[in-house]
């Protein structure tokens, strides 16, 4: 297909198919041969040459396709021969026949795979009817919509308007659409048509509009839900909703709504249609975002310890620039908050105080100590918390307790000291930041030990409920430490510990709060990898807020989640006094449901070009990496191909997949980047906490390499989570069940306490026969979905709607019931049906054996049967 040519209506697919290309045909001995595959003139059958069968054998005709499947989704392009030399999206296949054949083909492209499947699919709509030839109908929804748009531009009402007007026109109907791209489409389609000048007409502008606006990845989608193949009824948008999206308890007025909102032409919006334009307004909004909405508010349990929480937090938040030469200013506290950080550090230097911070770093005399404390009063007035800790309690209390109050980390005086001042050790945190600010040299006292400095009364009676102490070792925590006094580690040390005995780390940091610094070499400001601390509990790892990168794009992406309040809710698994957790796993963890997530990177919008891009012209060839962040089991990096003179809106459709071990502390990160850079490659990045991700069909924003929102810059996704009850999520596919793994059962370990020994002793038995039953349901539910020709990723309602659409397809008319009236409402065939249909009401049964076999109190394989009941009283 060349690659100016762009598929923006099923008759441009249709046309396509007409004029014919060449196709690999995929045989059931894994064998594949080059044909020429063409759709007859009167639209009628599909042929191929050359063949060794007469003409008429070779060839398909229209009334007697079934189904059209993109990707590997028979059993013949999942053989253990093909599975590789072919990527998933080259692939379709024509389901046809009283026997459901399938005719396996491949493609040299995705595109080439689009154009077939929207074209079969539209036919088979009208299989029973003779469809008129392309562009011989009246005017669609859209072209008089468009029309209608040109007519009011044309103010003078002379049928034409300027060029620049329409240019103007376009671009606001498109924001981030660049101006030089419109203008050069209407000179080529005026050069085509012999039509040059400063105005143009309708039809030109209508031609323009569809060429520039329609994303052929979008009308593909849309194509493969509507009814009538140019635009979604509110069914088809229902349905849309439902089985692609993941949203629940969707009714018509909801789709009314939407199209209310989305749909741009007004006869549309009065008779409940969504066309492309409408639909891809749709796609691109704030609704069909991948950050799930329920996550921009507070969402979290906020009535925990306080030391159950994640905080976000800053180091040095007043540099603007390194630790060494940058400049100190105000606005680096203000940009920091604003970000949503809830610790930062405080230096008090000379009388200079700053609001509403956690950290005191105190390098000014006691009298200055004493001003800074009556400053901070004054200002902060009763939002302070000072209130002394109750000795009584055995944890910190909670955010929701502290709600709009501000604490102090800092020292405090020894109980027994009653004068105006004291001497406490000193504390190595924010030293290096003081020495940049205030040049002050340290002495050493001799025979080395803890320094000393001078802390007034004033100054000490701020601090509450985080009293800094020095760390002496875990066993001294676990005997002496109160919950309100903490420990605040440099990197390094904090590091040998989460590598060294990481399971002692995660405990203490069930209790008490510590912070992470980042270590005093980093003198360019350049920021350790919050991950590293986090997966061991560490509260507060203070981050260089000035300096961006993959660091802040992850911590900053972390704290999105939870109304972006600055406290993230640790995994329960760290919070739980009885838990066994190494930070370091590489494997899945006891108690913990893996999941797959299977992302398709699909395509880009209006993509900046990367700095240094002008050396080289406006050439950019884009490609997407996809990167899990987390635990070491779970860290993991894949790519998309690069997209080769994609202009602004590359196109990838291509599909990745990830193991999540321990999903709570996953963070998934798309970076885009040049492949044929000069200067930098970095495009653009947006990063999620996976537990905020959205399934179906979602755009992600994007954000410079400093953070800032790139606006219309979008990447197309598809996403879903193969949730699991336990254990290693499946891989997709047969490939997937070809290497029977070894299962993994629930093991026990002694305690040491007799009576709790005692009682958990039986325990691996039953817990070896629950995995076996939700090992057995999921196998099964494997099976059903892949011979119904969707991935495992798919629900019971899509395979149900499979399965009727096939029966709706088939000229014998067979009859299958649905029994709503059992529990695990049963499919029973009535009359003979095809042996491939016989295969899919098998599993099916076996589905529902599996079910009935599992206890109640298993929620996964209940919870797809739910759906499946949902679906046949509807």
């Amino acid at each position: 297909m060349p690659n100016d040519r762009k598929i923006n209506s099923t008759a441009a697919c249709i046309s396509f198919m007409l004029e014919g290309c060449e196709l690999k045909k995929v045989r059931s001995n894994s064998r594949m041969y080059s044909r020429f595959f063409v759709l007859d003139a009167d639209m009628r059958s599909v042929r191929w040459e050359p063949s060794k069968k007469d003409s008429e054998k070779a060839k398909i005709e229209i009334k007697s396709v079934k189904e059209v499947r993109v990707g590997k989704k028979t059993p013949v392009l999942r053989s253990n021969g093909l599975s590789d030399q072919f990527p998933d999206e080259c692939a379709f296949s024509i389901i046809y026949g009283d026997n459901y054949e399938s005719l396996d083909l491949v493609a040299s492209s995705a595109d080439v795979v689009s154009a077939w499947v929207m074209g079969l699919r539209y036919l088979v709509s009208y299989g029973k009817h003779t469809p008129e030839a392309p562009g011989t109908s009246h005017p669609s929804l859209r072209t008089s919509w468009i029309s209608s748009v040109f007519d009011l531009a044309d103010l003078e009402k002379s049928g034409h308007i300027p060029v620049s007007r329409a240019v103007q026109l376009i671009k606001a109907l498109n924001p981030g659409m660049r101006t030089s791209t419109i203008e050069l489409k209407f000179k080529e389609l005026q050069k085509a048509s012999e039509r040059p000048g400063t105005e143009v007409a309708c039809d030109l502008f209508v031609e323009a509009y569809c060429e520039l606006c329609t994303r052929p990845e979008i009308f593909f989608l849309l194509v493969q839900f509507s009814s009538n193949k140019e635009y979604l009824g509110l069914k088809d948008l229902l349905m849309f909703l439902e089985v692609e999206q993941g949203m629940e308890g969707v009714t018509e007025e909801k789709c009314l709504e939407i199209v209310g909102k989305y749909e741009p032409s007004k006869e549309g919006r009065e008779k409940g249609y969504l066309a492309i334009d409408g639909f891809t307004r749709y796609l691109l909004s704030a609704d069909c975002s991948i950050f799930d909405p329920q996550h921009r508010k507070v969402c979290q349990d906020m009535a925990q310890p306080l030391s159950h929480y994640y905080i976000s937090s800053a180091h040095s938040a007043c540099l603007l620039e390194d630790n060494f030469w940058g400049r100190s200013d105000i606005s680096g506290y203000l940009s920091a908050l604003g970000l949503g950080c809830r610790s930062i550090e405080l230096v008090l230097w000379g009388g200079s105080a700053y609001p509403l911070i956690l950290c005191l770093v105190v390098r000014c005399s006691a009298p200055q100590q004493r001003l800074a404390a009556q400053c901070l009063r004054k200002t902060l007035g009763e939002k302070l918390y000072l209130e002394p800790p109750n000795p009584a309690a055995s944890y910190l209390p909670s955010p929701e307790q502290l709600k709009g109050r501000i604490l102090i980390k800092g020292k405090k005086l020894p109980p027994g000291c009653e004068d105006s001042e004291g001497e406490v050790s000193d504390e190595e945190e924010g030293w290096e930041l003081a020495r940049r600010l205030g040049q002050e040299d340290r002495e050493v006292p001799e025979g080395g030990g803890p320094r000393r400095v001078r802390l007034s009364r004033e100054l000490s009676e701020l601090v509450s409920l985080c009293q800094a102490v020095p760390f002496q070792d875990f066993e001294s925590s676990r005997r002496g430490q109160r919950y309100w006094e903490m420990c605040s580690f440099s990197e390094v040390e904090a590091g040998r510990f989460a590598n060294e005995c990481p399971a002692e780390l995660v405990s203490y940091n069930k209790r008490f709060l510590s912070r992470i610094y980042p270590s005093p070499m980093r003198i360019d400001a350049s920021n350790m990898n919050p991950q590293d601390f986090w997966k061991c509990g560490c509260q507060m790892v203070a981050m260089n807020y000035q300096t961006p990168g993959l660091m802040m794009d992850l911590n900053a992406g972390w704290f999105r989640q939870n109304g972006a309040c600055g406290y993230v809710l640790r995994p329960a698994i760290m919070r739980e006094e009885v838990s066994y957790f190494s930070a370091n796993a590489k494997d899945s963890l006891p108690g913990v449901p893996a999941q797959l997530l299977h992302l398709k990177v699909i395509s880009g919008q209006n993509l900046p070009k990367p700095k240094g891009s002008g050396a080289k012209g406006g050439v950019v060839e884009p490609y997407v990496c996809a990167e899990i962040h987390g635990i070491p089991a779970d860290c993991a990096e894949h790519r998309t191909k690069t997209a080769l003179q994609s202009g602004d809106n590359p196109v990838f459709d291509e599909s990745l997949e990830f193991q999540i071990n321990l999903p709570e502390l996953a963070v998934l990160r798309f970076v885009v980047l040049d492949d044929d850079y000069i200067g930098d490659e970095f495009i653009a990045q947006y990063t999620i906490p996976f537990e905020c991700l959205q399934p179906g069909y979602r755009h992600v924003p994007s954000s410079s390499l400093a953070g800032e929102p790139l606006a219309h810059a979008t990447l197309l996704v598809h996403g879903a989570t193969d949730r699991r009850g336990g254990g290693r999520g499946h891989r997709r596919g047969l490939a997937g069940r070809r290497g029977r793994r070894v299962r993994e059962y629930t093991s026990t370990k002694a305690t040491g306490i007799k009576a709790i020994d005692e009682v958990f002793r039986t325990a691996p038995q039953p817990l070896r026969e629950a995995t076996d039953l939700r090992e057995n349901v999921q196998n099964a539910l494997v099976s059903f979905k892949e011979l119904c020709g969707l991935t495992p990723a798919a629900n019971m309602k899509q395979c149900i709607l499979t399965v009727a659409t096939w029966l709706l397809h088939s000229d014998s008319a067979p009859s299958v019931t649905l029994n709503l009236a059992e529990q695990y409402p049963p499919m029973e065939a009535q009359g003979p049906i095809p042996d491939l249909l016989r295969k899919v009401l098998t599993a099916y049964e076996t589905c529902l054996a599996r079910f009935a076999a599992a206890p109640a109190k298993l929620p996964e394989p209940r919870g797809e049967v739910g759906a499946a009941d949902g679906e046949g009283e509807a």
